[in-house]
């Protein structure tokens, strides 16, 4: 099994520099390998230095551009360079069997956002989830929440987003996720 980890290239702090160190271990110690964005920095060079430390398997997808500015992990069990950010995220869910982000920034987001858009689409049927480190995703979720009060986001897709401060938790929900059997209708309330 693998796991897509999103997270940020940037650090944010001890606490959540931590908490991706833990993600790694604990991911390498149950034997699960990790897919994710290839640096060597931040919260992304945590997740995967502490991973490839407990013996883990570690594969980065990296855009060219990104290579170029010498932030490319070149100590990982595999490093795929693609042209574009585009085939980077197609690369990693193919290569991948759920999507775990940690905190990050915009391209965080966007990619989670995609991964579980595609799941609504029923492009895939892997979990999604947010791992909520010190609550960093509550006021993110009070949107999402916010968005199904409003009717532009049907309550089986809002469940269908995994969210847990506990990683093993949040492994457990992942490991037994089935989509959501629904279609939508424009009937729909």
């Amino acid at each position: 099994m693998r796991i897509c980890v999103f997270c940020g290239s940037s650090g944010g702090g001890d606490g959540y520099l931590e908490a991706a160190r833990r993600v790694g271990r604990t991911l390498a110690d149950r034997g699960i390998g990790i897919v994710y964005g290839g640096a060597r920095v931040g919260m992304m060079g945590a997740v995967a230095d502490a991973a490839l430390a407990a013996g883990g398997s570690v594969i980065g997808v990296i855009p060219q551009g990104l290579v170029a500015w010498e932030v490319a992990h070149e100590g990982l069990s595999e490093l795929h360079v693609v042209p574009d950010l585009h085939r980077r995220k197609a690369l990693m869910a193919d290569l991948s069997d759920a999507f775990v982000a940690l905190p990050g920034g915009a391209g965080t987001l966007e990619e989670t956002f995609e991964a579980w858009t595609w799941g609504q689409l029923g492009l895939h049927a892997k979990p999604v989830g947010l791992l909520d480190v010190d609550g960093y995703y509550a006021p993110l979720l009070r949107f999402v929440d916010h968005m199904v009060a409003e009717g532009f986001l049907r309550a089986p897709y809002r469940r269908m987003l995994i969210v847990e401060s506990d990683l093993d938790r949040l492994l457990e929900r992942c490991a037994d996720y089935r989509p959501p059997d629904y279609t939508w209708t424009e009937t729909d309330p």
